[in-house]
């Protein structure tokens, strides 16, 4: 059994994390990049002419431990990062990284091409790149008064 020393600090943290998530939920708020899991991996979301770029740290994750999927005009990002075990020889006197399971989902803007998404995983950093679609320019219509 590990034994970590209590700080009230990131029990605190912890804590208000909780209560600002319960609150935006009743109050029918988005919930966009708030995590729902045990940790939230930061995100980097960039807009080029071509494509939305969202750049994820997740390091010491396994690339088959993580699942994307597009639903609703929502993409969710899921995984888990195990914990080490303490082992003969070794003894822990700090942890401070975050373990567990995450979800971080986001709205996709209507001019995304949700059947053309890719994503790479390499050294810790998920790459997703969402395509954008061409919006069809809307012509001018006169409207006469009666």
């Amino acid at each position: 059994m590990t034994l970590v020393r209590w700080d009230p600090l990131r029990e605190m943290d912890q804590m208000l994390d909780r209560y600002s998530r319960d609150l935006l939920t009743q109050r029918g708020m988005d919930l966009d990049l708030l995590s729902r899991g045990d940790w939230a991996p930061r995100v980097d979301i960039v807009e080029t002419g071509k494509a939305f770029v969202i750049k994820m740290e997740i390091p010491e994750v396994d690339k088959k431990d993580v699942k994307i999927s597009v639903e609703h005009g929502m993409l969710a990002v899921r995984g888990e990062r195990k914990q080490e075990k303490e082992e003969e020889g070794k003894k822990f006197h700090r942890i401070e990284r975050c373990y567990g399971s995450f979800c971080r989902s986001l709205t996709l803007p209507k001019n995304v091409d949700d059947g053309k998404i890719e994503a790479k995983f390499k050294d810790g950093m998920l790459t997703i790149e969402l395509p954008k679609v061409e919006q069809p320019k809307s012509k001018p219509v006169e409207i006469k008064v009666g």
